[in-house]
């Protein structure tokens, strides 16, 4: 698993990265009641607004980590947002996206720096 600083994670299978948001930010969201995600098909580059997570604190964007194509959403988690806060790691995924340039996943960081970054907010 790779992670941002802006709080998304990937994890690789192949050539297509599930992508989501982490736990840290899941927990500072609060309850999520609304989540907009791209369509498949859709094409995203790596920083850009990917997904809209709506909470009853705030409304936040998600980023792409990684320039590709969108292949999969978690439909599952835009009819039911809960499910986000329930396991943002997991089975709360938001989009599944064929990655561009495999390159662009060097640039992000493993959880034990992920970790350290957390401890330095």
């Amino acid at each position: 698993m790779r992670f941002t600083k802006d709080h998304e994670w990937l994890e690789m299978e192949g050539d297509v990265a599930t992508v989501g948001v982490t736990a840290y930010a899941a927990e500072q969201l609060g309850d999520v009641v609304f989540v907009e995600l791209p369509e498949p098909g859709a094409t995203l580059k790596a920083g850009a607004e990917m997904a809209v997570v709506e909470s009853v604190k705030a409304a936040s964007d998600v980023y792409a980590p990684v320039s590709g194509e969108v292949v999969g959403s978690n439909g599952g988690i835009a009819n039911n947002p809960q499910g986000l806060n329930d396991a943002p790691e997991g089975s709360g995924w938001l989009v599944k996206i064929r990655v561009a340039n495999p390159a662009e996943i060097e640039g992000l960081m493993d959880r034990d720096a992920y970790e350290a970054y957390l401890r330095s907010l």
